[in-house]
């Protein structure tokens, strides 16, 4: 049934501000707006190697109440010290302090500037199953 991520939506009061935030996070720029570029109430995102959708939605069309935080996941970051200090310079602020589990799993969360808990994960699972997904893969020409 589940078989991994495949979206995440954040709810933000202005959404061009915060699709700014992750462009210049990710790198990237949002492939999808509505009701258009310049008053945007929804962008979305694809992500990472499996390109995982990150949508933000207008806080005005989201069920939560205004008071809520929009939703949060965990991302795999590589270095989750590097992942922390970018956030925090970018304007996030600590949510959950950095914490080591067994197996090598390291997990933290800040609150981005709109108020979305944004979770980050160093994952031996997920290294595994893309290393397994790549092995599976035929070689190029194949």
């Amino acid at each position: 049934m589940l078989r991994g991520l495949a979206s995440v939506g954040y709810v933000a009061d202005d959404v061009p501000a915060a699709a700014r935030w992750y462009a210049e996070l990710l790198g990237i720029e949002p492939y999808f707006l509505r009701p258009d570029a310049e008053n945007p109430a929804y962008v979305e995102f694809r992500v990472g190697d499996y390109e995982h959708e990150l949508g933000i939605l207008d806080r005005r069309y989201a069920a939560a109440s205004a008071d809520r935080p929009g939703v949060g996941v965990d991302w795999h970051v590589d270095d989750i010290d590097a992942a922390l200090e970018r956030l925090a310079a970018m304007g996030a602020t600590e949510h959950e302090p950095k914490t080591v589990w067994e197996a090598g799993f390291v997990t933290a969360s800040v609150l981005d500037p709109f108020g979305n808990v944004l979770g980050v994960t160093y994952n031996p699972h997920y290294l595994d199953v893309l290393a397994r997904d790549r092995a599976d893969r035929p070689a190029a020409g194949d």
